[in-house]
């Protein structure tokens, strides 16, 4: 069996830099920050499984998952843009602007925004395509899997850790750290729109 070992290296990097754990520490904070640390403990978990899960799905189905459904990965990519959009709006918003619903203030955030599109967001899932594309057989698939995995567990190792941050951030660091993270939130959604835009305008929607 074939098995390319110099697929590891780029795969683990460019999946790594595009997910980039230490930079969504300070977002992660924001969006936890009336959990306690065993709830964010738990989050950190749900969210990298659910991050490997999205990515695994689209590892090994998902060119034919966007062919079937015709979609193509600008689309994909503008439709996390507008998610984070609100993601970002949600983070800018005062606390006492913030709905009363139980049911909204205690929703899942492992799920989303956090392991999707936050974690294994269009930028992530376009990577792992491409590397599954590359493997020659499945002894480079497995490399690149290897690869996958290695970077799920240095997102959980981040997130798992976060509880230190928080401890020298306080409360008033972490809601201060959730006006800011949210500015730069919004800036990445719009930069994600923009590009999709920008790929139809070159080649046409399709």
């Amino acid at each position: 069996m074939h098995v390319n070992t110099a697929l590891f290296a780029p795969a683990f990097v460019t999946v790594l830099v595009i997910m980039d754990p230490l930079g969504n520490i300070p977002v992660f904070l924001s969006l936890t920050r009336d959990h306690s640390p065993a709830q964010r403990r738990r989050a950190a978990l749900q969210g990298s499984a659910v991050a490997a899960l999205v990515i695994g799905v689209f590892a090994l189905f998902g060119d034919r998952i966007l062919q079937l459904l015709g979609i193509g990965l600008p689309s994909l990519q503008a439709a996390g843009g507008l998610l984070l959009l609100v993601v970002a709006l949600e983070l800018l918003r005062p606390d006492e602007d913030a709905p009363a619903d139980d049911a909204v203030v205690n929703h899942n955030i492992a799920m989303v925004p956090l392991g999707t599109p936050l974690l294994a967001g269009p930028g992530a899932i376009a990577a792992t395509m491409l590397y599954t594309r590359q493997a020659d057989g499945p002894g480079d698939l497995l490399v690149v899997v290897g690869a996958l995995v290695a970077v799920l567990l240095v997102v959980y190792t981040c997130l798992r850790y976060a509880n230190v941050v928080a401890k020298v951030l306080k409360e008033n660091g972490i809601h201060l750290l959730s006006r800011v993270m949210g500015l730069l939130v919004a800036a990445i959604a719009v930069q994600l729109v923009a590009e999709a835009v920008q790929d139809w305008i070159r080649h046409g929607v399709g």
